[in-house]
């Protein structure tokens, strides 16, 4: 691959980690599919290396990024029927309300789940670990996604 396609390949990653700040792309999805796609344009065993440890390191973070939050809003004692009803609001809002819908959609519907469940005095807590939840969140894909964009980028300075 030239160093064009490279540059490309790259710009797609940096693009990426922009959309898992600002969830307006799939972001640690899109960066594994450019890694996979250089992969397949540059062959060869070690290009093929890093395209499996991305899908490999992807999926981890992917199953950290939803299974440590989910602990701590259980452990602040929100119930899963919560979270269900703020998932599904969160998928709602992404098209309702294209970059942000997703994550205020996924709070406001905590906030107004709560206030209907234990009151007023209790939802704003909740409200507030579903805040510190989501960052959790973010902040788990992000370094996902450096530790990938990281691996890649090393794999084509040095090859």
């Amino acid at each position: 691959m030239d160093e064009l396609g490279e540059l490309a390949i790259g710009l797609i990653i940096v693009v990426s980690l922009f959309g898992i700040v600002v969830p307006f792309l799939p972001g640690l999805a899109m960066e594994v599919v450019a890694v996979v796609v250089w992969a397949a344009l540059e062959g060869g065993a070690g290009s093929w290396s890093v395209a499996v440890a991305a899908i490999v390191i992807g999926g981890i973070g992917t199953f950290v990024k939803y299974s440590v939050p989910k602990r701590q809003l259980n452990e602040g004692g929100i119930p899963n029927r919560t979270l269900v009803i703020a998932t599904a609001v969160a998928i709602v809002g992404l098209f309702a309300i294209p970059i942000v819908g997703a994550p205020v959609g996924f709070v406001l519907a905590i906030y107004v789940s709560e206030r209907l469940r234990v009151g007023r005095a209790q939802a704003w807590p909740a409200t507030r670990r579903s805040l510190r939840a989501v960052a959790t969140s973010i902040g788990i894909e992000l370094a996902t996604g450096l530790v990938i964009a990281a691996i890649w980028f090393g794999a084509v300075l040095f090859a």
